[in-house]
């Protein structure tokens, strides 16, 4: 019974994914879309984009800084960073585009780099938690962390809690944008977060990271947005082909190659999120296709997450990221 049950939300989702998620909802949901969206400009204001050397991060910092915003592109990888910044000003004659090297999946690194970056008392008016990954088999890091759960989890909780000074500089006009994944409908909010059931599997441990990443948002969004004056929203990209979802889901892309999106489309909902006055959005809402989106699907059987799950979750994080000063 079980079993089927399972089969039959899978299937469920499958149908709902290609009718909304791919390149053809893309178009479709696009007849909405209005042109003078997408017009604002960022003069000025200061843009972080954490893993933006390639993928949905590379197009949302190319974005953001044809618009004219100073970009800050946050990367694990020098040489690929540096290509990266460079193409970013070439293509848009935006010299205002940095490069920002730090290991997401490392919270002693996070530390490091927040304190070098705070240190340049920049206010941040645009932090966009893009960076993220899935693991198929369990790795544990340095610092004791399965790995999806240090960079998906921990590190976009770290970076946000530790840019939270500088997004209150730029408050009222700072904002927060999680990059979640649709594989979160498939999974409930959990407390185990380092997976600790004997068969490891990787793309469960990725659609509960993503699912916990949107209830931080909401509580992020309870906590701060009125006291602090910085609003908080995820969203997530549709199916689309990135060098992320290559590596970690190379059947799905082989298979259905002509049905995913490009990284631009998979970034567009990030953009226009940036550019919207705060008036026109929902503190702690997720967004898909330039719309408010359910963060629990009908058939998925997920909507018994609580208030006190993510409360315990996150109070824990504090400790287990050392971060109590910021709490």
């Amino acid at each position: 019974m079980f079993s089927a049950h399972k089969a039959w939300k899978a299937a469920a989702f499958g149908v709902h994914g290609h009718l909304n998620f791919t390149k053809q909802g893309f178009t479709e949901h696009a007849k909405r879309f209005k042109e003078e969206d997408m017009k604002m400009r960022l003069d000025g204001k200061n843009c972080v984009v954490t893993g933006a050397n390639s993928g949905i991060g590379y197009a949302a910092a190319e974005a953001l800084a044809f618009r004219g915003g100073n970009v800050f592109m946050v990367c694990r990888n020098k040489e690929r960073g540096e290509i990266a910044v460079s193409k970013v000003q070439s293509v848009t004659g935006n010299q205002n585009v940095y490069l920002e090297l730090c290991d997401l999946s490392s919270i002693s690194c996070i530390k490091l780099w927040a304190s070098n970056f705070i240190s340049r008392e920049r206010p941040i008016h645009i932090l966009v938690n893009n960076a993220g990954l899935l693991e198929k088999n369990r790795i544990t890091t340095s610092e004791g962390l399965e790995l999806n759960f240090a960079v998906n989890v921990a590190g976009t909780f770290s970076m946000t809690e530790l840019m939270m000074p500088l997004l209150e500089k730029a408050a009222p006009d700072a904002r927060v944008i999680t990059v979640s994944s649709d594989g979160m409908y498939t999974a409930p909010l959990t407390e185990d977060l380092q997976f600790s059931e004997r068969n490891f599997d990787g793309d469960v441990q990725y659609a509960r990271t993503k699912r916990v990443q949107v209830a931080l948002t909401e509580r992020w969004a309870e906590l701060y947005s009125e006291s602090k004056g910085i609003e908080f929203y995820s969203m997530h990209p549709g199916w689309a082909m990135t060098p992320g979802v290559l590596k970690g889901l190379p059947e799905l892309c082989e298979s259905m190659s002509w049905m995913l999106r490009t990284s631009e489309e998979g970034a567009d909902t990030i953009v226009w999120l940036a550019l919207q006055p705060k008036e026109k959005l929902e503190p702690g809402a997720f967004y898909f296709d330039r719309a408010k989106a359910p963060k629990h699907l009908p058939f998925a059987g997920n909507s018994t997450s609580s208030h006190s799950i993510i409360n315990s979750i996150a109070d824990s994080f504090y400790s287990l990221c050392h971060l109590s000063g910021t709490k």
